[in-house]
Parts: structure tokens; C-alpha cells; sequence
């Protein structure tokens, strides 16, 4: 097997890493739930913890020379780690990597989307589940309006970063904004993916019942713009994307529930306490921190990790069950991002 390609036994190259830079976050979010379980009070992990930058380039050539074309920094959010700019600058001169991104909520990016497009990031992914501010206060818990994160969205744009909004969709709770979201994005000249809620974690209180389905979504916009298809950019792209009719402005699903996407899962996710994972959905991470401070070589390292993704047998969005969802270790979403 080649070393600048793994893949696994169902043919799924490893193609794109997401690294959660820190723990913390200032918002919650629809996966993230419930506020007595993250607010205030909430113990994030001290620094000694977290994967230095030197750490976290070292693995990132080694998991670029594995096959990685993507890296996307996440978190909590990442823009409350000092000196962000500065692994990003660290990241952007890796030698076969093409595309370096970054999901946050946004409101940091009028302080740092500069030094962060000077340093070599490319795209920001912003979260914004409503346009109504007493309704996105609710969903991000600190009564935070819409507008500090349209200020960064303005900020992202005019440092010359791509910008992509993401709206996860709660059947109850901000179903009613999916037009409004859909008009403020097309006029903004805007990427929009709309998610379908999941059962990320085991905080949220998810049911399935308040998931709103991808054909749900464009059904709903169908009524009110024409669509059309548009084709993947790449194997294992996530996104369902289309694009409104005689516009280069397109609109996309992550439809891991109503379907799942698990035979072209090119991802893996390292979070900030140096877990390595092969699934979203599955919490049993491989202490990768402790393997590479022992003294191990770079090659060591590299084996270490195409083994992991080699024997991986990730399956849960084509397996999902009220049993397998109920007995199975899950991820929370604060610890490891988007």
C-alpha cells in the first residue's frame, strides 16, 4: 500500500483532517445542549492538556503525507487559542496540502480574518442558525444577537476568505427560518448548508422526530427558487449541493440521517487533547498525545495512524437504531468541533 494514499478496507482514502485547536467555546449550540451541562461553569481542559502547535504541525505532515488534502481547524472555537495565525502559517507552507479552513461562530473574525488570510487560511465556515436575534440568544445559550457575527461575516469576506454558513435545522425550534436563512444567503452571495440535526453526543436530547430531512429543506425552497443539481468536486464531498438558477450562488445538505453518506467518509478528526478519531459518531478515540510524546519516530507515527484508519469499521449513520443509538459511546460536540 502506498504511503501517500491509505485507505480502508471499504476503499475510503483518507482524505481530510479536522483538528480541534482548544475545548473551550463562548457559544453553545443545538449539538451542545443542555446549558447545565456547558455553561459557566463548565471545566475545560488546562494547557498542558491540549496539543502544542509543534505537535499538531508534526502530525499534520505526517497526516499530509498519508494522503490529507484538507485540514480545517475547529473547536470549541478555535479563535480563543492564542496565536492562531501563527499554526495556520505553520500549516500553509506543508508541502502537498491544498485547502486550509476554519469553523467558528464568527464574532472573533472582525479582530483576526486578516493575519488569519495573511497567514494562508482560505475559508471560514460560520455557524448561524437564525437571522431572529431572541431566537439565536436561545439557541447559542449567552444571548448573543445576530449581529456581532454578521460583522465577522463582513470581516471573513473582506479579507478575502471564502465564507460558507452553516445552519443546523431543529424541527420546533428554527424550522420557520429556512427560507429567511435561504434569501439572506442567495442575496449575500453566499454558501449555505443546512444540516440535518444529530444525535452528536449524548447531551442534546436528541429524538428523531425533530430532525427535518434534506428533502424536507428543498422541497421547501423548490417552492420559491429553482435549483439545479450540481456535481461533487470530489469524492467523499459531503454536501449535497445545488445552485439557484442563473446564479454561481449554490446551497447545500449534510444528510447524515435521512442519507448517510458512511461509504465515501474520507475524514478523520484529531481533537485538542490528541484523540484520534475515525468517526463523528463514534467516541472511542485512540490516544495519539500519548503515543507521539513517548520518543516514537515520524514513521512509527505514520504506521500507527494507517493502521488506525485500515481496521476502521465506522458505520453508524447506515446502522442507525433506537438500540445502537442508545448503548453506543458518541461524541460530544464541544470536545471535537464540526
Amino acid at each position: 500500500m502506498s504511503s501517500t494514499q491509505v485507505k480502508d478496507a471499504l476503499n475510503r482514502p483518507l482524505r481530510d483532517l479536522r483538528i480541534s485547536v482548544i475545548d473551550r467555546c463562548n457559544f453553545r449550540c443545538q449539538y451542545c445542549m443542555p446549558a447545565e451541562v456547558f455553561g459557566p461553569d463548565f471545566v475545560f481542559l488546562p494547557k498542558e492538556e491540549l496539543l502544542s502547535y509543534e505537535e499538531i504541525e508534526r502530525l499534520a505532515h505526517i497526516f499530509v503525507e498519508l494522503g490529507v488534502e484538507k485540514i480545517r481547524l475547529t473547536g470549541g472555537e478555535p479563535l480563543l487559542r492564542k496565536e492562531l495565525p501563527t499554526l495556520v502559517d505553520k500549516l500553509s507552507q506543508i508541502e502537498g496540502l491544498k485547502d486550509i479552513g476554519l469553523t467558528t461562530n464568527g464574532v472573533l473574525l472582525p479582530k483576526h480574518a486578516k493575519a488569519l488570510k495573511d497567514a494562508g487560511l482560505k475559508r471560514v465556515n460560520i455557524s448561524l442558525d437564525s437571522l431572529k436575534d431572541e431566537l439565536f440568544g436561545e439557541i447559542n445559550g449567552r444571548n448573543v444577537g445576530v449581529g456581532p457575527v454578521i460583522k465577522g461575516i463582513k470581516a471573513a469576506k473582506d479579507a478575502g476568505l471564502g465564507v460558507k454558513l452553516n445552519m443546523v435545522v431543529k424541527k420546533g425550534l428554527n424550522d420557520q427560518e429556512i427560507l429567511p436563512m435561504a434569501k439572506f444567503c442567495k442575496e449575500n452571495e453566499l454558501q449555505l448548508r443546512f444540516i440535518e440535526y444529530m444525535d452528536v453526543g449524548s447531551t442534546n436530547g436528541w429524538r428523531m422526530d425533530e430532525v427535518v430531512t434534506k428533502k424536507e429543506i428543498y422541497n421547501t425552497l423548490k417552492e420559491h427558487y429553482l435549483l439545479e443539481p450540481v456535481d461533487p468536486d470530489y469524492f467523499g464531498e459531503v454536501a449535497k449541493r445545488y445552485r439557484y438558477k442563473g446564479t454561481d450562488v449554490d446551497v447545500g445538505f449534510i444528510t447524515s440521517v435521512s442519507e448517510s453518506f458512511c461509504s465515501s467518509c474520507t475524514r478523520s478528526r484529531l481533537s485538542a487533547n490528541g484523540q484520534l478519531y475515525t468517526c463523528l459518531f463514534n467516541g472511542d478515540g485512540h490516544d495519539i498525545k500519548k503515543f507521539i510524546r513517548s520518543g516514537v519516530t515520524d514513521q512509527e507515527i505514520k504506521q500507527y495512524v494507517t493502521d488506525i484508519w485500515n481496521k476502521r469499521t465506522d458505520r453508524y449513520s447506515d446502522e442507525r437504531t433506537d438500540e445502537t443509538r442508545k448503548n453506543r459511546k458518541k461524541l460530544e460536540m464541544s470536545y471535537i468541533g464540526g
